[in-house]
């Protein structure tokens, strides 16, 4: 009991480092919420340190794909209803095809669409916000006492592990 109470202190204190400085270095000009799904990435690294959807390639890939994709919509298309729904589902398909799928940057499209983004808030926001969130799970899980999962478990693991993510599979 004790040996999980200090682990579950010392990830909460990485999650709350590596978020705090992803926040506090991509301060967003437009909107704090451009933001606000990194902290779904965080449990994520943290907490399911081993998941295929934590891994990098899920979490780059979806991340950027995702944002990439509301971005694109919203410079199209501006921001209505349907938009909102057309980055959404083509954010799902996207992140199936590629098996990039990051659970948290379902959110991405809708908050780039909210936030009006442009391209340059791809990299300044996005990438930089979710390489902090890396670098920060990787060094903290190699300061963790005693033997631990180290991240990343695996870097090009698909997420989901296989293409049989259908219902009809």
């Amino acid at each position: 009991m004790r040996r999980t109470l200090l682990r579950l202190i010392w990830v909460s204190l990485g999650a709350m480092i590596a978020l705090g400085l992803a926040l506090l270095l991509t301060k967003s000009p437009t909107s704090p919420l451009l933001l606000a799904s990194l902290g779904g990435s965080t449990i994520f690294l943290f907490g399911l340190t081993g998941a295929p959807a934590a891994q990098p390639r899920a979490l780059f890939g979806g991340r950027l794909i995702s944002a990439l994709i509301g971005i694109i919509c919203y410079q199209l298309f501006s921001d209505a209803l349907w938009v909102y729904l057309l980055a959404e589902v083509i954010t799902l398909a996207a992140l199936l095809i590629t098996q990039t799928v990051h659970p948290p940057a379902g959110a991405n499209p809708l908050i780039m669409i909210q936030a009006h983004a442009g391209f340059g808030h791809l990299l300044a926001v996005v990438l930089v916000g979710v390489t902090i969130l890396a670098v920060v799970a990787a060094i903290w899980s190699r300061l963790t006492p005693g033997k631990t999962l180290r991240y990343p478990v695996r870097w090009n693991e698909p997420s989901p592990a296989s293409t049989n993510w259908s219902v009809w599979g």
